[in-house]
């Protein structure tokens, strides 16, 4: 019986899985889809958003028949700022639970309340804003878009799209400068009392 070195056995299994295994490696040569006008851009920009789901969170919701349904005239309006501040079990928040609001658009937990943006055209949204602002809330997290801002807050997911690319965050930028804006004041986050 011959003697099997362990190194060769070793090397052999990892050749045979290197030959099974596919490698994907990133085309370089790959280029960005093209958009041909400010209206591809615009449906692009949409698609996004709505795969991304800022309407979970943005868009007050009412409950139907089969659950959650966006209303439709506040879409992406965040926290309505007229409506009372929604009442959360601040001992459970404390325990590490999170809430949300009934309409989905505020959330308690840990870190104390928190409210989605507006964020249509309005002046009291992202009316305002440049896309270098816009930029900088969703990839770094920063409140309005500005470098020495707050940090945004949970449930905001913006450490997901730290990678993502410019001309995706151009197309949803220009996707919300083109909805109907939405006068809306969302408060400002909230501490719980000690």
């Amino acid at each position: 019986m011959k003697k099997i070195h362990i190194a060769s056995l070793a090397t052999a299994a990892l050749v045979a899985l290197t030959a099974c295994q596919k490698t994907v490696k990133p085309d370089s040569a790959q280029k960005p889809m093209a958009i041909k006008d400010s209206a591809e851009l615009v449906q692009y920009g949409k698609y996004l958003v709505t795969i991304t789901g800022c309407n979970d969170c943005h868009t007050p919701k009412k409950m139907g028949p089969k659950g959650p349904e966006l209303i439709e005239e506040l879409l992406l309006s965040g926290f309505q700022g007229k409506n009372a501040i929604p009442e959360f079990d601040k001992e459970r928040t404390q325990k590490g639970f999170a809430q949300m609001s009934p309409d989905m658009t505020a959330a308690a937990g840990p870190w104390g309340v928190s409210f989605a943006a507006n964020i249509t055209p309005d002046e009291t949204g992202i009316g305002s804003w440049t896309f270098e602002q816009f930029k900088t809330a969703i990839t770094q997290g920063k409140y309005k878009g500005q470098e020495n801002g707050r940090p945004l807050l949970p449930p905001m997911p913006w450490f997901n799209y730290t990678e993502m690319k410019d001309e995706d965050l151009r197309a949803i930028f220009a996707y919300l400068k083109s909805i109907k804006p939405v006068e809306n004041v969302v408060p400002a986050p909230k501490q719980f009392e000690k």
